[in-house]
């Protein structure tokens, strides 16, 4: 017999064994005739197979002898058989056992690792059995040792360590929690221990009786279940059953698991959306729906993804805006922070006439939530498809709950015995503010109609009522005012930047401009976080930009060179993170600055920023060289130096082009005005196509020609003033195509601020300038070359100094005893330095120039 059936064979025997303690042992008997019968016949078997062939019968023999002692072995073996349930009860007595031995030393920390293994067991024991009663005396003896604990701490000397004390702390909150779920059976223990320990166990006997709750559930199920014929089955096969009487049970078994691992939120959802349809009062609903909604948002931390789903967040969104449906009708109830929690699951709290009933939960939390997560999911998505347009148009629907939710925090803080903060009210005001301050009024105006509308009439803001909200400039007067007025720190100064973004958008420069200046908030900006920096950002670029559609070239040049002089605008702005080679940027630092990016339709140009502020340099820089170059005596200045950067390089490069992109286009621009070409400068900037994003492009157009023909006409004047005695205005007039009035205001104005050494002559029409002293060229060089040669004397002797530690005197030479003239032969030359040593000491730093400063002094 081969080795294979032998294992058969034990296998049946283990069968069997476990059929003789269900069965009896009439049946065993019987079993076992029929398997001796079989082993008699499978003997005689391989006797006839070692009959037929030698070699075989040797190995099968040795077979049979190695299985028949084998067989013996196991039957010497006594097999005991244990149910899942003694298994389960045992463990149960091996944790309770561990739990008596830590009481026993005071082991708080170990009692509550226990407590929550066993706690995990009851669970599995009690899905199909009664409640074990070692688990009830158990957590009622731990009840009675944890007050007689607290008892003695409040009175010994001597402290628990702080291991356990954080035990003893956790285990206060377990134990009320959950014996308050096993209260009448620990008071039946209590009320006799020694009869409700000996009482016997009814209904753990046969196995059929715990497999017969099964079926009946399942077929009551099928009877009573839902339309396809099923119905939601819990742990132990008891069928989950959703009653107006077992919400809040489920809730705060619900709150209890948040936090924890292996917890599956959608299956909590959709036990919560179940409760939402059988609850029947207002108060069960609002519990659900507060619930409902911070678990929607908990789903964002369980997803590979960093953002709230569409789908989820349209379902919070709708729940939010139920829960305020829900509270203006019953104003007997609020949902209030500083509320307390209502301990008692079996009955729900029933509200007093002429009472409120606080509610714990925050409407301005879920707000600002919603808020966020649809800020997150915009900066996720491509702004290039569709699917960020249909994304976007959920923010209606957001600034209407917004606006809903703050006519509630309003209604709360008339109620002089709710004592509302006023904090809630100032952050619903700063996110209604953030959504319309950067808009266009046109779409605030449609925002807010649209929002109005969607809210019952008989509702009405105090702070913006539905009468004032036309217009748009003092709707976001009145915001910022009243944030002005309530606030401080960091929501104040938010408030003022956006008002002033506001001011800048719509073309109110010089409003802008003071407010800006009166705040003070570029001396203190440094001390406020980190997206309020990048708010003033913003704001300062707005304001520059305002400036040059104000024609305010000067003006729009110098509010801009702190952003676009530092070439960080991308970064500056949160509009792109910017990754050097060599940076040394922790990911949890890019982390925190991708989470800061603004979503798309809140971006700022930079294209345009760059065009507009290179613009305002070429105006400024293009004349500033003139000037320069032909007076050399006049102090060199920088007014932007990523200009004459950008500049150098371009006429460095020994072919150029047709320009391609807006520095092309502003570099050969100015090659050209320096060269008095303005017509072909005007050409060259009127071309940028990026004016057409700028509201009435063709009248930047004009005044960008405007603004060249005058920056030309200065830089000619500047060019060739040297070389004219007298100039007709007339001839001005026709070279720049401006009027004789033009010509006249301009040429005054430079002679006004010292720029030009001329006076105009106003009957002959005609500019007279004044030679006076006036250097050539090669003079202007030699002076120049003067001021640096005593400029690098000055500065060797202050290097000399601090090397020698204030002893530069003992290496002059004084006379002639200086240099070498000792020596025969040389002394005259040795003289000659002695005596350029000496003059120096005597007269200090004196350079006379040679023959080269004798010409000049001539």
């Amino acid at each position: 017999m081969s080795r294979f059936f032998t294992a058969g064979d034990s296998s049946s025997e283990s069968s069997s064994s476990d059929e003789e303690s269900l069965y009896g042992d009439e049946a065993v008997e019987e079993k076992s005739e029929d398997e001796s019968s079989e082993e008699s016949e499978e003997e005689e078997e391989g006797e006839e197979e070692e009959d037929t062939d030698d070699d075989k019968a040797g190995v099968s023999k040795f077979l049979r002898d190695a299985e028949s002692s084998e067989e013996s072995e196991d039957e010497d073996k006594v097999t005991i058989v244990k149910s899942a349930k003694d298994k389960r009860l045992e463990e149960l007595e091996g944790v309770v056992k561990l739990i008596d031995n830590a009481r026993k030393i005071n082991d708080w920390s170990s009692i509550s690792t226990e407590f929550d293994k066993l706690n995990r067991q009851v669970t599995k024991v009690a899905a199909q059995e009664k409640l074990p009663k070692i688990y009830v005396k158990t957590i009622a003896e731990l009840e009675d040792f944890m007050n007689d604990t607290i008892a003695m701490q409040k009175v010994s000397t001597k402290k628990l360590n702080a291991t356990n004390a954080r035990g003893l702390n956790a285990m206060k909150q377990k134990i009320k929690r959950n014996n308050r779920d096993h209260a009448s059976e620990i008071e039946k223990y209590r009320a006799n221990k020694e009869e409700y320990m000996m009482e016997e166990e009814e209904e753990v006997q046969p196995v059929e009786k715990v497999k017969k709750p099964k079926t009946a559930v399942y077929t009551d199920g099928i009877d009573a279940g839902d339309d396809e014929g099923f119905s939601r089955v819990g742990r132990g096969g008891k069928a989950l059953q959703y009653t107006a009487e077992s919400i809040l049970k489920h809730l705060r078994t619900i709150i209890e698991s948040r936090g924890k691992k292996n917890t599956d939120r959608a299956e909590q959802i959709r036990i919560m959306e179940r409760l939402l349809e059988v609850a029947t009062t207002p108060y069960q609903t609002i519990r659900v729906l507060l619930t409902i909604i911070s678990t929607r948002f908990d789903l964002t931390t369980s997803t590979s993804s960093n953002y709230m789903s569409q789908e989820q967040w349209k379902m919070a969104e709708h729940e939010y805006s139920k829960l305020l449906e829900i509270l203006e009708n019953n104003r007997n109830m609020v949902v209030v922070e500083n509320a307390e929690e209502w301990e008692d699951d079996e009955k729900p709290p029933q509200p007093v006439a002429g009472e409120l009933l606080k509610i714990p939960g925050s409407i301005v939390s879920i707000a600002e939530r919603l808020d966020d997560e649809l800020t997150r999911s915009l900066q996720h998505i491509d702004p290039h498809t569709a699917e960020y347009i249909e994304r976007l148009s959920d923010e209606q629907a957001l600034y209407s709950d917004t606006l809903r939710g703050l006519i509630y925090i309003e209604y709360l803080q008339t109620n002089e015995k709710l004592a509302t903060p006023q904090d809630g009210a100032n952050r619903m005001v700063m996110r209604r503010l953030e959504h319309i301050y950067f808009k266009p009024s046109q779409v605030v105006t449609i925002l807010e109609e649209t929002a109005w509308k969607a809210i019952p009439s008989q509702l009405d803001s105090k702070i913006t009522p539905r009468s004032g909200s036309k217009d748009v400039a003092t709707l976001v007067q009145v915001l910022s005012t009243y944030l002005f007025v309530h606030s401080a720190d960091i929501i104040r100064a938010r408030a003022y930047l956006c008002q002033v973004y506001y001011f800048a958008l719509h073309d109110q420069y010089y409003r802008a401009r003071d407010m800006l200046l009166m705040s003070h908030l570029q001396e203190t900006i440094t001390n406020f976080n980190i997206n309020t920096q990048i708010l003033f950002n913003r704001t300062l670029v707005q304001v520059g930009l305002c400036a040059f559609r104000a024609n305010l070239v000067y003006e729009s040049q110098n509010t801009l060179q702190d952003i676009c002089g530092s070439g960080r605008q991308k970064e500056l702005l949160a509009q792109g993170i910017m990754i050097q080679r060599y940076s040394q940027v922790t990911p949890e630092q890019e982390k925190l600055e991708r989470q800061r990016q603004l979503p798309f339709h809140m971006h700022i140009n930079l294209e345009l920023l760059e065009c507009v502020y290179l613009t305002c340099s070429m105006l400024l820089e293009v004349p500033l060289l003139a000037q320069t170059g032909s007076s050399p005596d006049v102090k060199k200045r920088v007014i932007s130096k990523t200009y004459r950067r950008l500049l150098e390089f371009h006429e460095r490069q020994v072919f150029t082009g047709p320009p391609e992109n807006t520095r092309d286009h502003v570099m050969q621009a100015s090659r050209a005005l320096s060269a008095g070409e303005w017509k072909k400068a005007a050409d060259l900037i009127n071309s940028i196509k990026i004016w057409e994003l700028m509201a009435d492009s063709e009248k930047i157009k004009k005044m960008l020609s405007e603004q060249i023909q005058e920056e030309g006409l200065r830089t000619y004047l500047f060019t060739y003033a040297p070389f004219y005695d007298t100039l007709a205005v007339d001839s001005l007039t026709s070279m720049f195509d401006l009027t004789p009035r033009k010509v006249a205001a301009v040429v005054s104005k430079m002679i006004a601020h010292e720029e030009l050494a001329a006076a105009l002559d106003q009957v002959n029409s005609a500019i007279i300038f004044r030679k006076g002293v006036e250097l050539s060229r090669l003079q202007s060089l030699a002076l120049t070359l003067s001021d640096k040669a005593s400029g690098l004397i000055e500065a060797n002797e202050r290097t000399l100094e601090q090397r020698t530690q204030g002893t530069a005197n003992a290496f002059e030479r004084q006379g002639a005893q200086g240099g070498r003239g000792g020596r025969g032969g040389r002394g005259g030359r040795g003289g000659q330095r002695g005596d350029r040593g000496g003059s120096r000491t005597r007269g200090g730093q004196q350079f006379g120039g040679g023959a080269l400063g004798g010409a000049i002094k001539v």
